[in-house]
């Protein structure tokens, strides 16, 4: 779940590690963007989202998006679990930081510098140097597909990244749908290549511990997909089309 297409990395990361797992993406159009929205009104609109997943009895819910996760997680899990383990996510600081060198963590202006942000660098950056960058606009420029203002945002958070970071923290979902962009926009061409960290590997495989479910990769695609968009059973949308986890979604399904 997530106020938009935030989710597919997540979901692929899940397809990628059981073909045969039947996924329900459950997302809120409607009432996009969740971050300038009250934590309170946020979480009523999240726990909207989560209950029409629900209603389909999966063995998990994702929450493919660290704003929702810093928000509306308690509250979900009060609503579903112990029926429903519900996973959150939580931007890769730690295991960035473990690698040494300079971090950057690029995030949507909300959390940049937020207290749940500072808390996970104190907590997680093991004291490494940690510079934090605001990327106005770039989640809804991912969110609508619009190549042009995606390339726009990312050379504006460039600049603002230190030149000699070694490591990059995808504090938004929506960020790694445009990696490859991010990772060409930050590279020095004379220091050796940044390594970008995204959650949604890790996220799918903690979704699999929480269930008991041992990844099967190599296994033909089998699973179903059904989308929910704001309560309503539609399609991926265009935009996600435009990204390589969208079509895998789509293509895995259209094979089963």
């Amino acid at each position: 779940m997530d106020s938009g297409i935030g989710l597919l990395p997540a979901a692929a990361a899940v397809r990628r590690l059981r073909p045969d797992a039947d996924l329900v993406l459950s997302s809120d159009p409607d009432g996009m963007p969740w971050g300038p929205r009250t934590p309170e009104d946020l979480t009523g609109r999240a726990l909207a989202v989560a209950r029409a997943a629900a209603a389909l009895e999966p063995d998990a819910l994702i929450v493919g998006c660290n704003t929702a996760t810093v928000h509306a997680l308690p509250a979900l899990r009060a609503a579903l679990e112990p029926r429903i383990p519900v996973i959150g996510t939580v931007p890769a600081i730690k295991p960035a930081a473990s690698g040494g060198g300079k971090v950057a963590i690029w995030a949507t202006p909300a959390t940049t510098g937020s207290p749940y942000q500072r808390g996970l660098i104190r907590d997680f950056a093991d004291g490494a140097e940690v510079t934090e960058v605001p990327c106005p606009g770039l989640a809804d420029a991912v969110e609508h597909g619009d190549a042009d203002a995606v390339q726009r945002a990312v050379e504006a958070a460039a600049r603002l990244t230190p030149r000699d970071v070694r490591a990059l923290v995808l504090g938004c979902t929506h960020y790694e749908l445009v990696a490859e962009r991010i990772r060409a926009a930050v590279q020095s061409a004379d220091l050796p290549p940044v390594i970008l960290h995204g959650s949604a590997g890790a996220v799918a495989a903690q979704a699999m511990r929480r269930i008991g479910a041992e990844p099967a990769p190599a296994a033909a695609p089998s699973g179903s997909l059904t989308v929910i968009l704001s309560g309503r059973t539609g399609e991926l949308p265009a935009a996600a089309l435009r990204y390589a986890e969208g079509r895998l979604l789509r293509a895995a399904a259209a094979a089963r």
